[in-house]
């Protein structure tokens, strides 16, 4: 879904639930106000984003940030933010991830544990989700580790067969 879209999805959302309107409006303006500084300047953390958007006039936490970038589908490529356009453009969008990729490995038969350097496992989530993989069921990143959901041991072989493939033999 093109970015924009998603922005007009929420504020259909407030049309329909009248005493959310001001938290959404703000939430689509915050939002189009982080497109538009990823777009226009090299943005390498959160926390400098937290910093633009103050200047413009905005309060935002890290962790409001992070539920924006995950909705928008902004990705970090290397060292800076990357806008979906941009991530959809590279040939390889495990390219820009891999080396942020320590290990990979299982924790029961339906779930897979992949450990990245600090600050990355959600640049590498996002790639992930992006590769539509049939066989995961759905990802959690948080720092440096992300959770990804399979429906059964068959499916997780499967994912851990393609895991290897893009980053590598890194079970731990």
């Amino acid at each position: 879904m093109h970015i924009y879209a998603r922005c007009l999805g929420f504020y259909a959302q407030a049309i329909l639930h009248p005493f959310m309107a001001a938290e959404l409006n703000q939430a689509v303006t915050r939002r189009a106000a982080i497109l538009r500084i990823i777009r226009e300047s090299t943005v390498h953390s959160q926390e400098e984003l937290v910093k633009a958007l103050r200047k413009q006039g905005f309060e935002a936490t890290q962790s409001s940030i992070s539920r924006d970038l995950r909705e928008l589908g902004v990705a970090k490529a290397g060292d800076r933010y990357i806008l979906p356009g941009e991530a959809a453009a590279e040939v390889n969008p495990f390219l820009a991830v891999a080396s942020f990729v320590n290990a990979i490995r299982t924790a029961g038969p339906s779930l897979t544990v992949v450990k990245t350097a600090s600050g990355h496992a959600q640049s590498v989530a996002v790639a992930i989700d992006q590769a539509e993989w049939p066989e995961v069921v759905g990802t959690i990143s948080g720092d440096d580790t992300i959770f990804i959901a399979t429906e059964n041991a068959r499916d997780q072989r499967k994912l851990l067969e393609r895991l290897r493939n893009v980053f590598g033999d890194r079970t731990a």
